[in-house]
Order: C-alpha cells, then sequence, then structure tokens
C-alpha cells in the first residue's frame, strides 16, 4: 500500500500530490478534527488544566476515512502548516489514529516547492510536544477567560455577549484612541511659504525663525510681524548645502508589514490579504511550462527577516542578469529580527524568484496576482543596492527672519528601479512637499526676489482613528499579539459588534465602550497591554520548553478567579443598560416606534416591546443608503485599471462596483461570492454566479476559464473515476457528472449546507 501524507488543506493536499508520485496518497483533514467542546468548557481546572477534546461535529466520516488510509498505509506522514497550529493539528491526528507522538512521521517544510517536499518526507522529525503545548495553553487560557468572563457580562451588560482575553484588549486600544479624538482640544497655528524666483524658474521656501532659533507662529498677529518685517525685501541665500545619502531597501515582509503594506497599497482588508497568501503558498495551477501546481510564496504567518542562503543566492543571480552588477551589493543585506519575534520561519518571500509575476499572470486571479506582485518586488528589491539620493538643503535669510527648503535627485536608483515602500501616512502634507522639491541651482550670497507670501492657518488634529493597518501595527509593536492572530482578533470584535468600520477606520460601538470601562474596572489585567504582551512572551516559553503549561496557566487563574469573584459579589451595582437606537419606523402591530438591533445578518429593526410584539423590519438596504445619505460604500480593493477606489452602484441587473473615476475610467466589477472549492479545471477560485432561472458556479476566471455547473462543487474527488463531485440542488445527494460513470452517494452533514 502506498505512503500515506495528511495535510489540514485540499488545495494544499493536490500541490503536494503533484510532487510525490503513485507511492504516496495525499488527503486533507479540513482543518482540525478535534477541539474544547462548544456546551461546556471541557477544561479540568482541578487536575492540571487538562483539556477534555472531542471529535467536531460533522468530521466522523472524514475521520473514518482517515482512519481507514492509515491502517492500510505503510507509513503515515503528518504534513501539516509549520507553525503552533499545525503542530497540534498533527498531534490531534495522531492520537486520533493511536500513534504515539515520538514514533509519528511529522514532515515539516516552509514553502511547497517539489525540493523542500521531498526533503521534508525524506527527513520526518517527531512532533514537537513543545509547540502543541504552546497552541493548548492559548486554546485553554482564551476559553477560561470566555467561559467564566462571558456570564459575567450577560448578566451585568447584555445577554449573549463574548469576552475574549485579547480580543477585550485590542477593543480597549480602539475606545481609548476615541476618547483621546473627543477630549483633543485643537490649537491653532500659521505656516508662511514665500514664493521665490531666480530669474528662470520660481520655487516655494517656508518659514524658519529667526537668527536666534525657530519661533512657532501661533496667531495671525506673529504672521503679520513676519510678512511687514519682509515685505519689499531681497531674499539672500545664506547656505547651500549639498550631500549624498543612501536609501536602504526595505527587508521583505513579514505577516504584519505585509498586511500594511497590502492595506496601503492594494487597499485589501487583513482578512482578505491572508485569505489571498494562503492561496499563494498552498499551491495555484501556474500551467505546464511553469512546473504545473506551485506554492507561489514560504509560509505567511512569521515575524522573522531571516532569509536562506539559497534564496539570497537565487535573487542575487536574478538581480545581476536582469539589471546588471551595478545593482548588487558586495555582501547580502542582512537584515535584523526583533528580539521579540519567535523566527521559526523565514521572511515571507516568492519560493522561486524566477517566476516573475508578470509571466504567470493569466493563471492567477487578481487578488493573487496583486498580493503576489508586491511579495515578489518586495523580496527582489530587499537584495538590491540602496538608492543613492544627491540632497541639497537652502537657508535664506530676509531682514533677519530664515526661511528653508530642501530637495533631492536620485542619483542612482537601485532598488527603487523596482519597487518603493508607502510613505507613513502619519507624515505631514508639508514635509511631502519640501521632498519632492527640485530646486534651481543656487550659490551663496545671492539676492531672489519675493513674489508673493501665502500665510495659512492651521489648528492641530488629533491621532487618526486606528485602520486595519495601523491597528496591526500597534499589535506588533506592543507584542499584545501574534502575526497568527491578527487577523482573527480584528475578525472577532468586528463580529461581536464592539466596533464598527467607518471607511477604513474602525470606530467603538456603545457595546464596546460599556464593556471597555467594566474590563477596566474588574478586570484590569486582562485588558492590561503589558499584561497581554506577557502573555505572549509565557506562551513563548512554552514552546521553548522553559515552562510547563500548568504553570502558566494555574499562576493566570489564581489572579483572574480572584477578580473574577470580586466582581461577582457587586454584579448588581455594576448592571448597565445599553442605550437604544431608534428609528423613524413605526410598528405597524402596536404602533410602537422601532428600535436596532444586530441579529445574524447584521442590522434590522425591532419593536421595543418584544417578546409582547415580535414584529420585525429589514433597515433600508446599503445601496439605498448610499443614495439617501449620498455616502459612497468604498471597496476594500482598488481599481485594476487606473488604482482608484471603488464604489458600489445599482444598475438594472443588481449591484456592482464600479470605479469612482467614472465616465474617465469605466472599469466595473461585479459583486461575486466564492465557495470554498478550488476550480477542476484551473484551481482557481469558485464562485455564485446570477442566471436566468437559478443561481450557477462558475470559475472565477472566467472567460478565461470556461468552467460552470448547475450542481453545486464539493471539495471531494470521484473515487471511481477522479473527476469533481457536486451536490445537486435542493438534495442531499453528492453524484459524478462524468457521463459513464454513475457514481453517487448521500451528503454528509459537511456538504448538506449550501
Amino acid at each position: 500500500m502506498a505512503n500515506l501524507v495528511i495535510v489540514e488543506s485540499p488545495s494544499k493536499a493536490e500541490t503536494i500530490g503533484s510532487y510525490l508520485g503513485s507511492n504516496y496518497k495525499v488527503i486533507s483533514s479540513k482543518g482540525h478534527i478535534r477541539d474544547l467542546p462548544k456546551s461546556m468548557l471541557g477544561i479540568d481546572m482541578e487536575n492540571g488544566f487538562e483539556p477534555h477534546y472531542i471529535n467536531i461535529r460533522g468530521k466522523g466520516d472524514l475521520i473514518k476515512e482517515i482512519k481507514k488510509e492509515a491502517k492500510a498505509a505503510n507509513k503515515v506522514f503528518l504534513a501539516t502548516d509549520p507553525d503552533r497550529e499545525g503542530e497540534a493539528i498533527s498531534w490531534h491526528l495522531a492520537t486520533t489514529l493511536g500513534i504515539p507522538p515520538e514514533k509519528a512521521l511529522r514532515a515539516s517544510f516552509n514553502e511547497l516547492t517539489k525540493t523542500a517536499i521531498k526533503k521534508a518526507i525524506k527527513t520526518p522529525r517527531s512532533i514537537d510536544m513543545d509547540l502543541v503545548n504552546a497552541q493548548q495553553a492559548r486554546r485553554i487560557l482564551d476559553r477560561i477567560v470566555g467561559y467564566k468572563l462571558s456570564p459575567f457580562l450577560w448578566e451585568t451588560v447584555k445577554s449573549g455577549l463574548s469576552a475574549g482575553r485579547v480580543q477585550s484588549v485590542a477593543t480597549r486600544v480602539i475606545v481609548e484612541r476615541e476618547n483621546e479624538i473627543r477630549a483633543f482640544v485643537p490649537s491653532e497655528y500659521w505656516t508662511a511659504d514665500a514664493v521665490l524666483f531666480d530669474g528662470k524658474k520660481a520655487f516655494t521656501v517656508k518659514f524658519y525663525g529667526n537668527t536666534d532659533g525657530k519661533i512657532k507662529l501661533s496667531s495671525e498677529d506673529d504672521v503679520r510681524t513676519v510678512l511687514e518685517a519682509v515685505n519689499g525685501e531681497k531674499f539672500k541665500v545664506v547656505s547651500v548645502k549639498h550631500a549624498q545619502r543612501s536609501k536602504l531597501p526595505a527587508p521583505p515582509f513579514t505577516t504584519s508589514t505585509m498586511q500594511q503594506e497590502a492595506s496601503k497599497k492594494l487597499g485589501f482588508r487583513s482578512e482578505r490579504i491572508m485569505k489571498v497568501a494562503q492561496e499563494l503558498y498552498e499551491g495555484v495551477n501556474i500551467g505546464s511550462e511553469n512546473g504545473g501546481m506551485q506554492g507561489l510564496i514560504t509560509y505567511m504567518r512569521t515575524d522573522s527577516l531571516r532569509i536562506s542562503a539559497e534564496a539570497q543566492e537565487s535573487a542575487r543571480g536574478y538581480i545581476a542578469k536582469k539589471y546588471g552588477s551595478e545593482y548588487l551589493t558586495e555582501t547580502p543585506h542582512q537584515y535584523k529580527t526583533k528580539k521579540s519575534a519567535q523566527d521559526a520561519h523565514e521572511a515571507i518571500r516568492p519560493s522561486k524568484v524566477t517566476v516573475e509575476p508578470l509571466k504567470i499572470k493569466k493563471y492567477l486571479t487578481s487578488d493573487q496576482y496583486r498580493l503576489y506582485k508586491l511579495i515578489w518586488e518586495r523580496f527582489v528589491a530587499s537584495q538590491m543596492q540602496s538608492a543613492v539620493l544627491d540632497t541639497v538643503s537652502v537657508e535664506f535669510d530676509a531682514n533677519g527672519y530664515i526661511f528653508r527648503t530642501s530637495g533631492y535627485n536620485v542619483k542612482f536608483q537601485g532598488y527603487m528601479a523596482l519597487y518603493e515602500e508607502t510613505e507613513d501616512s502619519t507624515k505631514t502634507s508639508d514635509e511631502e512637499e519640501i521632498k519632492n522639491i527640485k530646486l534651481p541651482t543656487l550659490s551663496e550670497g545671492q539676492l531672489l526676489e519675493c513674489r508673493e507670501m501665502n500665510p495659512q492657518q492651521h489648528f492641530t488634529e488629533p491621532l487618526p482613528r486606528f485602520t486595519e493597518a495601523s491597528l496591526i501595527k500597534f499589535f506588533e509593536e506592543t507584542g499584545i499579539a501574534r502575526p497568527s492572530t491578527y487577523t482573527p482578533i480584528i475578525t472577532t470584535i468586528l463580529a461581536r459588534n464592539y466596533v464598527e468600520r467607518e471607511g477604513k477606520s474602525f470606530v467603538p460601538t456603545k457595546l464596546g465602550e460599556i464593556t471597555t470601562d467594566i474590563m477596566l474596572k474588574h478586570f484590569p489585567d486582562i485588558v492590561d497591554y503589558k499584561f497581554t504582551a506577557e502573555m505572549e512572551e509565557k506562551l513563548d516559553d512554552i514552546e521553548d520548553g522553559k515552562v510547563g503549561i500548568d504553570n502558566v496557566v494555574g499562576e493566570f487563574w489564581e489572579d483572574f478567579k480572584k477578580e473574577l469573584s470580586a466582581a461577582e459579589e457587586i454584579a448588581d451595582e455594576i448592571k448597565v443598560a445599553l442605550p437604544v437606537e431608534e428609528t423613524d419606523i413605526i410598528c405597524d402591530k402596536c404602533g410602537s416606534r422601532m428600535i436596532v438591533k444586530n441579529g445574524r445578518f447584521g442590522k434590522f429593526a425591532a419593536c421595543p416591546n418584544y417578546p409582547q410584539c415580535r414584529n420585525t423590519k429589514p433597515l433600508t438596504k446599503p445601496e439605498e443608503q448610499e443614495e439617501q445619505s449620498d455616502k459612497k460604500i468604498i471597496a476594500d480593493f482598488k481599481c485594476e485599471k487606473c488604482g482608484s477606489d471603488m464604489v458600489l452602484r445599482t444598475g438594472r441587473f443588481g449591484s456592482f462596483f464600479a470605479c469612482v473615476r467614472y465616465p474617465e475610467c469605466k472599469f466595473i466589477k461585479q459583486r461575486t461570492k466564492e465557495i470554498d472549492v478550488a476550480c477542476p479545471k484551473c484551481g482557481a477560485p469558485i464562485i455564485v454566479k446570477k442566471g436566468k432561472k437559478s443561481t450557477f458556479y462558475s470559475c472565477s476566471r472566467y472567460p478565461e476559464c470556461d468552467f460552470s455547473s448547475w450542481d453545486i462543487p464539493v471539495n471531494e474527488k470521484c473515487p471511481k473515476c477522479g473527476d469533481q463531485l457536486f451536490r445537486k440542488k435542493g438534495k442531499a445527494l453528492i453524484v459524478c457528472n462524468r457521463e459513464g460513470c454513475g457514481f453517487k452517494k448521500e451528503a454528509t452533514e459537511a456538504t448538506k449546507t449550501e
């Protein structure tokens, strides 16, 4: 019997299967097969915090299939992701299959390439129980906080609330920023620009101070004093300083920097970024001429800047051939990883630098191409020579008042020939203007005419609200989360209605503010930044084998138990009433003014007299709200033609996204919904489309790929002929549509839901 390789993802199974040949069978566990029960705590609090795991509902048939395949196999390799979560999945699989952890063949690799996979299969290791225990400790801590704290919030705030260890800290971050914005008192300040002319070219210089030092212009009177003093005066060049500076390339991506840059450059949300990165890592069919199924990037959950020597040499060879030897450094760039980083994996890079984005564009979805291009360019640029800038700084004197300007020319592009990092959005527009000025040739003692003075009034502004990019940066800088948890935290606080999106920014809801206030008063450790960061370090210590689960969890539980007991004693005093948001809708059953409620599918209008009156109504649709309030709903992706924002529009055939620059740019994109099944022809995601009579399922790469079906594709292949299986609409029946095959079976729980 062939050797068995078990992975957690169907698409990953397909990629690995294409490399290993007929002596290996690759199957997918489709994620975790065991977890803590949902109906109870599932932790033995009296006996070392032992977790009680059960098989996940709906995975019974899959577990039977895995056991059957494992029993018949010569060897069983566990090839799940190379992180804590992946190690835990392998451990659960080994436990379920009855394989002792020390005898389990763990195949671990950082990239899905033929070389890496074959090497991992040839040199398997045992399951790393320290890595597993770090994942278990996080799961246990989060379960204790969730199951012990949530009932307290139900009693004091609102039924059905969910508390979380790190999500509570993330909510606090957003609430405190909003409080800072509300409390901010703007102060007035002025700037004074002068437009000078050297006889050939006009350029702008900025007021700095006087010969004694820098002066802040706080009022119009201050500005008037300067304007009167320099009126009619010549501006004398006091100093001209030329310099040359090198501008280093940005390092290759970590999870955090990839999410920040993709958010800024591509307009993607973190959930979308990680979904696409997962697809690129697990493998895409890029055509037989490029090697078929390929994992295009290394593992995408990492906080390391380390790059393998092999990858560096490959990049340097590519750069020398493509750009020339002058674009290479004498020795490869070495980027220093932060002390707090786990450094378990390399930085995010292309698996093969020779697989250029443009070469495989036709095989990728738009999202896959744009993210792969960003990762590829960032990595290649990180190995290139620094850019060389010729800079000039000039100082002028007008009747004792000093004005300054500066600018630069690019002497040697270096890495800038390929890629430039997005500038920090906290930089002021003034800094941007100065940076981009190209100055005329000036010499000391030269007198210039002032053509006009441009005084401007300004007011200081508070720090901006957090966006996904800035929140992830905060997580990284404070150490309150790890790369694998950034996206789940953001998804959770949005789903729990603790925060809302306003454009690209996060705004706390009343529920988020009230809950945060209670947590700060009664559970200060849970929402303390330092405490949460230290807990992450303790999880790292478990991974390094320095400390055990029971020590970390036990210490946490002793302190948390005291806080919980103290709060429960005064629960009646803590109770708060959430403010009700009224609508303009009148209940047509009892005449009351209806209120806004949050449900599984979003907000709706409900009668305030529930349960006596159970009347509900849908609130205005997003597209109708757009028309009524003139507020545009902006997509989380950019126009593929010009890079502008895409906004939601409504036409005769439904809603779609259109470029905000219409009619100058007429690019549109239909709203589509993906299902978690790969196209059987090309491996791209399957999307749901509306037909004249019913919905149907089509490849997202249409018209390049013409796959479509009225039946619903499922993540299974026919055991008789190997073709794609489909579920018949409205029936609990799985069938093979291949003519003459005739295979069919009853749908399992996992495949019944559309």
